[in-house]
C-alpha cells in the first residue's frame, strides 16, 4: 500500500475515534511529515484524499480542520431553535453580545412596518454542545415590547420572551438563505477564518394576526448546520 494511503487511513481512524474533534485543526503538514517520517508532499496527498472523502476541510492560511457533524435545523412555519435542539436532547445556550434601542434601518423598517419608529436590536450567539452555532441580530418593535432586552437577558429565548408580552405563538412568514462572506468580527465569534463563506439568513416572524414581531439576520457556519425546509403536513 502506498505510504500516503497508509497515512490517510491512519488519520481517518484517529478522526473516527475522536482523537481530532470536529471543528478542530489537525497537526500541520510539517508536523505530520515528522511524525510519519515522510516528506510534506506525501502528507499533502493524504490530506487531499481525506478532503475528497469529506472528513476534513482546508482553509488557506489557517490549516486543515476536521469537518463538523452538521445539525439538522428545520425551517417551518414555527421555527424554534431551542425547542428543536431540545427534541434531540442537545444542550443549547445563548450569550448576549449587544443590546440597544435605535431607529430602524430601511431594511428593518420594511420588514417590521412603517409604523415602527424605534426597535430593540439584540445581538447574540447561540451555542450547541458548547460549540458556536450561529451569530444573530434580532430586531423587535420597541413600543409593543417595552423592556424586551431585560426579559431576553433573563429568558435567553425568543419564544419565552415574546410569551411574557402575550405573544404565545408566532409564525415564520419569510426566510431567505444565501452564502455570504462574514465580517472579521462575525468570523471570530463563529471561530472561522474571515475568508470562509457562511450561510446567511434573514427572516420575519409574525403573530397570529399577521403583524410582524421580529426581524432577524443570522449567520451559520455552513459545516455545522443542515437547513431543511419542511412542509408542515
Amino acid at each position: 500500500m502506498p505510504v500516503w494511503r497508509q497515512i490517510e487511513q491512519a488519520l481517518a481512524r484517529e478522526i473516527a475515534a475522536g482523537t481530532f474533534e470536529p471543528g478542530r485543526r489537525i497537526p500541520s503538514a510539517q508536523d505530520l511529515a515528522e511524525r510519519f517520517a515522510v516528506n510534506r508532499h506525501t502528507v499533502r496527498r493524504a490530506i487531499g484524499e481525506l478532503e475528497q472523502r469529506g472528513l476534513v476541510r482546508t482553509e488557506t492560511g489557517s490549516g486543515t480542520f476536521v469537518r463538523e457533524r452538521p445539525y439538522y435545523y428545520p425551517i417551518t412555519e414555527r421555527t424554534r431553535c431551542t425547542q428543536t435542539m431540545g427534541n434531540f436532547s442537545i444542550a443549547t445556550r445563548y450569550e448576549v453580545l449587544e443590546q440597544r434601542a435605535e431607529a430602524p434601518s430601511p431594511q428593518v423598517a420594511e420588514a417590521l412596518g412603517p409604523q415602527v419608529r424605534r426597535v430593540y436590536r439584540l445581538v447574540y450567539m447561540s451555542y450547541i454542545e458548547d460549540r458556536p452555532f450561529d451569530y444573530s441580530e434580532a430586531y423587535f418593535p420597541a413600543q409593543r415590547f417595552p423592556g424586551l432586552p431585560d426579559v431576553f437577558a433573563r429568558q435567553r429565548s425568543v419564544t419565552r420572551t415574546l410569551a411574557e408580552f402575550g405573544v404565545r405563538d408566532y409564525l415564520r412568514e419569510y426566510t431567505a438563505v444565501m452564502a455570504k462572506l462574514p465580517t472579521a468580527a462575525i468570523a471570530r465569534h463563529l471561530e472561522l477564518s474571515a475568508g470562509r463563506p457562511v450561510l446567511y439568513s434573514c427572516s420575519i416572524n409574525v403573530d397570529l394576526e399577521g403583524v410582524p414581531v421580529q426581524y432577524g439576520e443570522t449567520y451559520f457556519s455552513g459545516d455545522r448546520v443542515q437547513l431543511v425546509v419542511r412542509n408542515n403536513r
